[in-house]
């Protein structure tokens, strides 16, 4: 499932190089223009303010990027259009359109004037297509896009007889698709052999494991270098995640409130593993918590937990702190009183107030703020690094779409609202390449990522184990549950 809108801290249920340069504004660059006449060219439906183009016919969007002879996109729109039409048609259906504008613009020019600058203008669209397939190389594993390609590079490679410029380029352009689809299925199929942790149920009624079984800090006693490895797995995880990954929300989301259903969902798996991951973490705190019998330990292991997420913090690396904090407040954990009062919370209160959900995540949102200057004007990779709280990224794209229409009442697209959400994907996808600067421990890494986590039930055992019922609600669960395990063994 997607991720639907929640007012409160993200203990979630399972949800699920951009050519873009710095900025995402949708200025007219200088020398680019704004797109020529042309065969149907559309230029009165497109509405620029301030040189910011804000709406158009979908129609006259489309053509719009089309080259020209004297014109090129651009690379923003190219990027943006490419992202969003998505919502409107398949991409196979906009490749279809761009071919046969092409068409038209090719038999134009063989029967005019400007005759010789048939090849001029067949380099330009060999290199709006090379940004496409550099840019969304999934769009092309579709058989009737691939075959829509190599139709437009058949019609563009007529003219180029002499040296063969055009023919090469193409050639290349191909073969880089073939080999970064070829890299992209064998991550997806290494990805799905890579199961959640193992989910143990514990005895019927004994969770707790023998004490000399190794928990946590046994493998890692330094929050600074768990915070790394956790970095470490947060940017592998989210580097497989695309753009038009993220457009997949809006695409779900319109088909659920059309009531029809979208045959690409299945291309949602990297969003979904993402979401598992969170979801693992925060019940693997839990478990390393509650399965602790003495209780000088579990206080030990909560300051430790506090530790780590104030280290993923200072780090930029929100998703995993989010994920410790949301683990150390299921009610299996936050009901153990007596541990609590052992603890010294004061660090963990900072990060709580951190993650405060009150106005919209007002707190979070200041400190990934001040990670994102902090990245922009990084030296090191170590400053570059910024991993926002994935859901809430999402909520954010989901509510962006939900409050702006994507058609205006004079039937325009309403391609302002399209800018906004490209350049905040844009921003998501920069912090995504960013190179971990940590040196990799496979045996802390084994341990976080294969570690079995205990399911909700043996995490109330064992935290009732830990500290009995205090109250006559608890003391009512405790007894349903033993009557529920006892009959079932």
């Amino acid at each position: 499932m997607f991720l639907e809108p929640q007012e409160t801290m993200p203990q979630t249920s399972v949800v699920f190089s951009s050519i873009l340069g710095p900025s995402c504004s949708g200025q007219v660059q200088p020398g680019m223009g704004e797109r020529g006449g042309g065969a149907g060219s559309g230029s009165g439906d497109l509405i620029f303010q301030d040189g910011r183009l804000i709406s158009g016919s979908l129609e006259a969007l489309m053509e719009h990027l089309v080259p020209t002879v004297d014109y090129y996109p651009d690379r923003t729109y190219i990027f943006t259009f490419l992202l969003s039409s998505r919502v409107f048609m398949p991409p196979h259906d906009l490749l279809a359109r761009v071919g046969q504008i092409c068409l038209e613009q090719r038999q134009q020019l063989e029967a005019g004037p400007e005759k010789a600058k048939l090849k001029s203008f067949s380099a330009k669209i060999v290199q709006l297509l090379k940004e496409w397939t550099e840019a969304f190389p999934y769009d092309f594993q579709d058989e009737k896009a691939m075959a829509e390609l190599k139709a437009i590079a058949h019609r563009v490679t007529q003219c180029d007889e002499e040296n063969g410029t055009v023919k090469k380029a193409i050639t290349q352009m191909i073969q880089s698709l073939l080999l970064s689809l070829a890299t992209r299925s064998q991550l997806q199929e290494l990805r799905e052999k890579l199961r959640p942790p193992a989910v143990e149920k514990g005895p019927v009624l004994k969770a707790k494991p023998p004490a000399a079984q190794k928990d946590i800090l046994g493998v890692c006693c330094d929050p600074l270098v768990l915070a790394q490895q956790l970095t470490h797995i947060e940017l592998e995880r989210v580097s497989s995640i695309h753009p038009e990954d993220l457009m997949q929300i809006i695409s779900h989301m319109d088909s659920l409130d059309n009531h029809r259903c979208r045959g690409d969902m299945n291309k949602t798996y990297s969003l979904e593993a993402y979401d598992n991951w969170f979801n693992c973490l925060s019940m693997l705190v839990a478990t390393e918590v509650c399965r602790v019998v003495k209780k000088k330990h579990r206080t030990r292991m909560l300051e430790f937990f506090i530790d780590v997420a104030r280290e993923c913090f200072n780090i930029g690396n929100f998703n995993s702190m989010m994920a410790i904090i949301s683990g150390m407040n299921l009610s299996p954990v936050a009901r153990l009183k007596k541990t609590w009062s052992k603890v010294k919370t004061a660090k963990f209160d900072v990060l709580e107030h951190h993650m405060d959900p009150s106005s919209n995540f007002c707190n979070y949102r200041t400190a990934l703020q001040g990670a994102t200057q902090r990245s922009q004007m990084a030296n090191s990779s170590r400053e570059k690094i910024v991993i926002p709280v994935f859901n809430l990224f999402v909520k954010d794209i989901y509510f962006l779409h939900k409050i702006h229409t994507n058609h205006l009442p004079n039937g325009h697209i309403n391609f302002k609202k399209f800018w906004e959400i490209s350049r905040q994907i844009h921003e998501f996808m920069t912090w995504t390449q960013v190179e971990c600067p940590f040196e990799k421990d496979k045996k802390i890494q084994s341990y976080l990522l294969t570690a079995p986590i205990y399911s909700e039930e043996a995490l109330f055992i064992a935290s009732f184990e830990s500290e009995g019922p205090e109250n006559h609600m608890e003391k009512d669960s405790w007894k349903a549950l033993r009557t529920t395990l006892l009959n079932r063994a």
